[in-house]
């Protein structure tokens, strides 16, 4: 599908994001989604939507329509920018805008940064905060080269990124001293081809993996005076 909606966040508003391996991930209103889907021309199903099960009464009604609505979609549209979703019958059963990135969150502010770790948050909602912020970083250098700390090893890759937010992490190029036990780097290393977009948001920057897998939640270093 050629107009996923890009996911803030921690951002529990109903929303879906479209992979490109035939997943879609999002939130209900409440509890965060993810499932498989098939698309062909304007044809498109839900498989088994499974989601995190945190209980939202103010929102249970949203979710249980949206929840139908996935189920119950056999085909799409785009119309006016807006992605509806229709039944068998031709009902419309949803409606969809697509999220834009703020300026903040564009490719050109994310060249020379740099940022330490302040948490992990799962799809799950299992959160990881790490011992020491300053051992967990990346610097994002000009022509898509970086450089990062993960815990006792430091290493070298490429980044590239676009205007949208997606973005793709090359192989990393690391030192191979073995961190202390409760360390985060055997998780952060496991995980780092998985990321696929970025946001700036509030001076932080969120790094999320495919199909709501989590978010890395950094906080900028300021540049040395």
């Amino acid at each position: 599908m050629a107009v996923p909606a890009s996911a803030t966040p921690s951002d529990r508003d109903p929303h879906l994001v479209f992979g490109t391996d035939g997943r879609v991930s999002g939130a209900d209103g409440c509890n965060r989604l993810t499932g498989p889907y098939t698309e062909k021309g304007d044809s498109i199903s839900f498989g088994q939507v499974a989601g995190t099960q945190m209980a939202c009464p103010k929102t249970e009604e949203i979710a249980r329509r949206l929840r139908a609505a996935l189920q119950g979609t056999g085909h799409w549209s785009l119309r006016d920018g807006r992605l509806e979703f229709f039944g068998a019958t031709g009902k419309p059963l949803a409606v969809f805008e697509r999220r834009s990135n703020t300026p903040s969150g564009s490719a050109a502010k994310l060249q020379g940064t740099t940022w330490q770790l302040v948490k992990f948050e799962g799809g799950d909602d299992r959160k990881l905060v790490p011992d020491d912020s300053a051992k967990y970083t990346i610097a994002f250098s000009a022509g898509g080269q970086l450089s990062a700390r993960i815990d006792c090893n430091r290493g070298h890759g490429t980044w590239k990124a676009s205007p949208d937010g997606q973005l793709e992490l090359g192989p990393l190029a690391l030192t191979r001293a073995k961190c202390p036990e409760g360390s985060l780097h055997d998780q952060i290393v496991r995980q780092w081809p998985f990321v696929v977009s970025f946001l700036i948001k509030d001076g932080h920057l969120f790094l999320s993996l495919k199909a709501d897998g989590g978010i890395y939640e950094f906080a900028p270093i300021p540049s040395p005076r």
